[in-house]
């Protein structure tokens, strides 16, 4: 199976947003039963309302900064930070003078039990088992116009 590129970012958001947000775009990278993975692009004083998923949310704030709500309680937050949030918990999002960007990543399970993978604590049953060579390769890309083209229309 050929790697999929998804794009994402400038020029490949909605507009208008997800439902209850005010000044956010956004666009769903991938989206299954077991999860999702979106971009949200919130400009200055935008937010996302309070809203519960059934799922877990990890917040992750990769450009700017902003705030993030649960209940009375709110925390600042900026880029190389996360906030997660259980399932079907009250949370918000919002933005003051500044824009902020985020990955938001729902998943069915805990991601607190992903933890030991990534701080390198594995168990050895799972460390010990052998790993194959994967098959695949790169997606086509589309094809750009070769020097030839380059009188013809507008550049790339």
């Amino acid at each position: 199976m050929p790697i999929e590129i998804r794009r994402f970012g400038v020029g490949h958001r909605r507009p208008d947003g997800p439902s209850g947000s005010d000044g956010v775009e956004s666009r769903v990278i991938e989206s299954r039963a077991s999860g999702s993975v979106t971009e949200l692009a919130f400009g200055r004083r935008a937010r996302l309302a309070p809203h519960a998923s059934p799922r877990w949310v990890c917040f992750l704030v990769i450009e700017g900064g902003g705030w993030t709500g649960v209940g009375d309680e709110r925390c600042r937050v900026a880029a190389g930070e996360a906030a997660v949030w259980p399932p079907d918990v009250l949370h918000a999002a919002w933005t003051d003078g500044t824009p902020m960007r985020a990955i938001v990543v729902e998943l069915a399970e805990d991601p607190r039990q992903l933890s030991a993978v990534v701080d390198g604590a594995v168990g050895t049953e799972l460390a010990e088992r052998p790993v194959s060579r994967g098959e695949g390769r790169l997606a086509d890309r589309p094809r750009r116009r070769s020097a030839a083209d380059l009188g013809e229309g507008e550049p790339d």
